[in-house]
């Protein structure tokens, strides 16, 4: 069976380190394990690593830095056809305020590569039923496929089901 591939966003590996959200933080882990023996196809973006860099908590970048060396991925750098995709996302009414505008870019890049799973920890903005309904309408229109926004523990129980 070919392995799913997965985009992590910030938020999703943010939680790698999250003392205050135990439950979450062993659910990531949990996933970090799957993903450490190479059950995924694993992406991640320069606007990820420069989030994760640009933290102000020196401590917790090193910590994530260390678990980002544990595991195989491919990095994504932005482009003008990702740009693109992170307008229309915008254009159609998803995520609209400037302040979004990563979280834009983090569909875009996921959509653009023709991820199967974006992983995420951002309830507020991306695992909800209006984005994910955004999401893949847009991702049919630009590659004709769908795309699923998921958090950890989801994946890791969709992953169990084979």
């Amino acid at each position: 069976m070919k392995k799913l591939k997965i985009y992590l966003d910030t938020s999703a590996i943010g939680y790698l380190d999250e003392q205050t959200s135990p439950k979450e933080m062993a659910e990531m882990q949990s996933l970090w394990e799957l993903i450490k023996q190479d059950k995924f196809e694993t992406l991640l973006s320069n606007v990820t690593l420069d989030e994760i860099r640009g933290n102000e908590n020196i401590e917790k970048v090193k910590v994530l830095v260390r678990f980002l060396s544990e595991i195989s991925y491919s990095s994504i750098n932005v482009n003008d056809d990702i740009r693109r995709i992170a307008a229309s996302i915008k254009s159609n009414g998803l995520l609209t305020s400037d302040k979004h505008q990563n979280d834009r870019l983090h569909i875009a890049c996921a959509v653009h590569h023709e991820c199967d799973v974006i992983v995420s920890m951002n309830f507020k903005h991306l695992v909800n039923v209006n984005t994910i309904r955004g999401v893949r309408a847009i991702s049919i229109l630009e590659c004709n496929r769908n795309i699923d926004i998921m958090s950890p523990i989801s994946l890791i129980y969709r992953e169990g089901d084979d």
